[in-house]
């Protein structure tokens, strides 16, 4: 079990299913020192997080994960120790809900011309209101038997990528490059860090390894360009990739995070607090973390 947490999503995500309070439940009873939450595009979650913490005595750190493009690339830069009451954060999510909004139909049209069975109208009232994923689209779609194609074999109990269905089902056809994949014009990298820079927060990439799998070496060029750290230590990276970014960070003299992602139901196996780490760097992590609370307490 991991001394932090930082990055936990709520049902303030697109693909989150707890709400806040049951979050900072989970964190008070796994003993953590300090959790984020880092919710996609969105800080509505934050000051109820800040409340519930400081009730449960926890420490935490308000931030948020954002879309954003690197030279043709779609990655996460998450924001640390942000100014959230900013209006700057408001119009992020106003105006990715809108492109990937737009982006459904031609999810389903992809999937469509695949040999799936699926419906727009069923997916976006099983959004509820909240923006329709690829996540989602997989959980219409294995809930209901109409939608049930030899194609989704693997993802119903027993296949072979039914250990996180949804998730999985993300990966294999809706993230970039894969068959169902719709591009989603999000901003640059560049505009991402000011947008955190500006708004007061420390600006750490997520998960290289995961988006970066084989050009690891990206990572460095994202540092180069602005970043204050890495996310070495989460669910995603093989013990190669983390000793490889921890290598990283310690040469450029950069910050080194971790986190769970954890998301709920889209990733069963993901719990708060549980992913492989080092305990050799624990003092780093700690200094991480002490570093936005100064920030923090300073009210920059």
């Amino acid at each position: 079990m991991a001394a932090f947490d930082l990055h936990i999503h709520s049902g303030y995500s697109s693909d989150g299913e707890f709400s806040v309070a049951a979050i900072a439940g989970m964190c008070s009873a796994c003993g953590l020192g300090a959790f984020s939450l880092t919710d996609h595009n969105s800080v509505r979650g934050v000051s109820e997080a800040a409340e519930a913490a400081a009730a449960a005595g926890l420490c935490f750190i308000p931030g948020i994960e954002i879309d954003c493009n690197y030279r043709g690339t779609d990655l996460h830069l998450l924001g640390y120790g942000i100014d959230w009451r900013s209006s700057d954060f408001a119009r992020l999510e106003e105006s990715v809900a809108a492109k990937v909004t737009a982006s459904l139909g031609g999810m389903v049209d992809n999937l469509l011309r695949l040999g799936f069975r699926i419906d727009a109208d069923a997916v976006l009232a099983a959004a509820g209101g909240k923006l329709p994923t690829g996540e989602l689209i997989a959980e219409v779609m294995l809930a209901d038997e109409k939608y049930h194609t030899p194609l989704l074999q693997p993802y119903m109990e027993g296949g072979d990528r039914s250990d996180m269905p949804y998730i999985n089902f993300y990966l294999d056809y809706f993230a970039q490059g894969r068959p169902a994949f719709v591009p989603v014009e999000y901003m640059d990298y560049r505009e991402a860090l000011s947008l955190v820079r500006d708004n007061g927060g420390i600006p750490v990439v997520a998960h290289p390894g995961l988006n970066f799998r084989g050009r690891e070496e990206i990572a460095g060029q994202l540092l180069d360009r602005g970043a204050a750290g890495l996310e070495v230590f989460n669910n995603y990276h093989s013990p190669e990739q983390a000793v490889y970014f921890t290598s990283l960070v310690l040469s450029k003299g950069a910050f080194m995070t971790c986190g769970s992602d954890f998301h709920g139901k889209t990733k069963p196996r993901i719990a708060i607090g549980r992913f492989p780490a080092d305990g050799r760097f624990d003092g780093r992590l700690s200094d991480f973390v002490n570093h936005v609370n100064v920030i923090g307490r300073q009210g920059v």
